[in-house]
Parts: structure tokens; sequence; C-alpha cells
């Protein structure tokens, strides 16, 4: 059943949301210009200027449990949006699984659907496998699938941050040059990213719901 994400009260709950979600972004360590240039925009456009010391400080687990975990179903759908943040560049780090875990428990969920996620992305982008070729019973991550496609953003700066944050196109491939005159060839996300359509898919709703229910112009996501 598709849940929405539509019981956000007030400040304190948008800012911990937004704090979770930019905590998994920069779990990685890579905080490049084009995350810092969303960043500051998703603060200039929720009117959080005068707070914004306190939306750059990342929120420890027990800090964020204590603003929302009293709503089950919503700290669930934070999970969610947190998972494809973390998904959003195209790789689901180590740091960024061990993470997601410890906002998991502090949030008091089990989620035994992200059990070996980041082997299942691993292997699967080593060894890509067209999805018209790939058996079903093969396809272990049907489950978390099925998880992300069941939520709807219905918070104007979730859904903003969200579609600042998600590309809106898959990346080009291209080939980068290494010391020593190795070239790496990267594919495109599309193609080594077994959970693109989901980010696609988010994105998509986030952008509909500040279309037709905000009335919001979208074309600077676009």
């Amino acid at each position: 059943m598709v849940g929405a994400v539509s019981s956000i009260r007030g400040e304190e709950q948008v800012i911990a949301w937004l704090r979770g979600l930019l905590t998994v972004a920069w779990a990685d360590g890579d905080y490049d210009e084009t995350e810092r240039a969303c960043v500051q925009a998703v603060i200039a456009q929720e009117g959080l200027d005068g707070r914004s010391a306190q939306v750059l400080v990342p929120i420890e687990p027990e800090e964020l449990s204590a603003t929302l975990a009293a709503d089950p179903v919503l700290s669930e759908h934070f999970l969610r949006t947190a998972l494809m943040v973390a998904l959003a560049d195209g790789e689901y780090s180590q740091a960024e699984e061990q993470l997601i875990g410890r906002f998991c428990d502090a949030l008091g969920h089990r989620c035994e659907v992200l059990s070996g996620l980041r082997t299942n992305l691993t292997g699967t982008a080593q060894a890509p496998v067209a999805p018209e070729h790939r058996p079903p019973h093969l396809d272990l991550l049907q489950p978390v699938k099925h998880w992300l496609d069941g939520v709807e953003v219905r918070d104007p700066a979730i859904a903003r941050f969200l579609c600042r944050m998600i590309p809106s196109q898959c990346p080009f491939e291209r080939d980068v040059l290494l010391p020593g005159g190795k070239v790496v060839h990267i594919p495109p996300m599309c193609k080594i990213n077994p959970l693109y359509e989901q980010l696609v898919g988010l994105r998509f709703r986030a952008l509909s719901y500040l279309a037709d229910d905000c009335q919001e112009d979208v074309s600077p996501y676009v």
C-alpha cells in the first residue's frame, strides 16, 4: 500500500528531516560544489537562512529519533527518502549503509528489506544483466524496490529537496583520465544502478506534487 508523507508537523520536524537527509548525503565524505549549491538553494527557498547553521549540522540518530520516532509511519517514510538520497549518486557506500542502519535502530524499525542491499547492488554493478534477461527469481532487489515505490511525498520542503538532489536525467557515460594515462570508463548511472527507476519515480512524484497540489513552477527542477 502506498503511504504518504503528509504528517510532518512544524519547522522542527522539517529541519530534523532535512538534517537527516543531508547527513546521509555527506556520509561518503564527498560533498562537492553541486551538492553545496543544492543545499544552499534549499535553505534559501524554505526561508531557513536564519537557521542555516543548524540545518547544516549533521544529526545524530538519537536526536533524529527524539523528533520523528513517535510516529512510526512518518519515521519509516524518512528512512525511505534517506535511502533514495544515498542512492542518488549511483553508489551505496559502506558508510551510508552503516548510517542508515543506525537510523533504523534509533527510529525503532527493523528494516529487514535493507539486509544485504549493498552486497546485492555491488554484485549487480559488477556483472550487469539486462532486466529482460534476468530471471524473476534472481531479482534479489525486488523487496527493496517495492519498499521504495511505496512512498508519496506530501511535504513541499522535502519534495523540493528531493527534486534538487536526484539528477533530472541519467548522468552520461564518460571516460576519466587518471595519472599515468590510464583511462577509466564510467557507464551511465541508469545502466549500473538497478534502483534507478525507483529514483526517477520518486522525483517524478515529488515534481507532480509541487506542480499539481502546490501550484508551484517546477521549471527550475526540469
